[in-house]
């Protein structure tokens, strides 16, 4: 295998959210990750402990410039009739330098909470939206 050069690394300034076919310019991070559920399973004459999958879970936290109200003009008045919008996220990583784009559909998206108002003097603003989400589809990704 030959020398990776340094402008192969994916950029993230190059990374794209769409909430529900909208594309978000304020995104300052995103992050959606997969956590797997195990059991221990033990078997007889054998003192290893062993793993058994029994599901998985689904979470993320966007980071936004605060430029619009995004968590409260999403969720505020739903939550406040206690519906749960129906929420889809697609992430795309595109850095034109690197091997490839990474994209991935997630879908059936619940936020965990929402910033009704936040502010610090001398400070740019930013909102966090943390969620939880339970199915997704890897569209793209980087291969070798």
């Amino acid at each position: 295998m030959g020398k990776l050069k340094s402008n192969r690394v994916i950029n993230g300034t190059y990374g794209s959210v769409w909430v529900n076919n909208e594309k978000w310019l304020d995104i300052e991070e995103f992050e959606a990750k997969v956590s797997i559920g195990f059991e221990d399973v033990n078997m007889a004459e054998d003192p290893a402990t062993h793993k058994k999958m029994t599901g998985w879970s689904g979470e993320g936290t966007m980071k936004l410039k605060k430029v619009y109200s995004r968590g409260a003009i999403l969720l505020a008045d739903s939550v406040k009739k206690g519906i749960v919008p129906d929420v889809s996220i697609v992430g795309k990583l595109a850095d034109p330098d690197a091997f490839g784009s990474e994209r991935v559909a997630i879908s059936e998206v619940t936020f965990n909470e929402f910033m009704l108002m936040q502010f610090a003097q001398k400070t740019i603003g930013t909102e966090e939206l943390p969620f939880n989400f339970a199915d997704y589809d890897l569209i793209d990704s980087i291969t070798a």
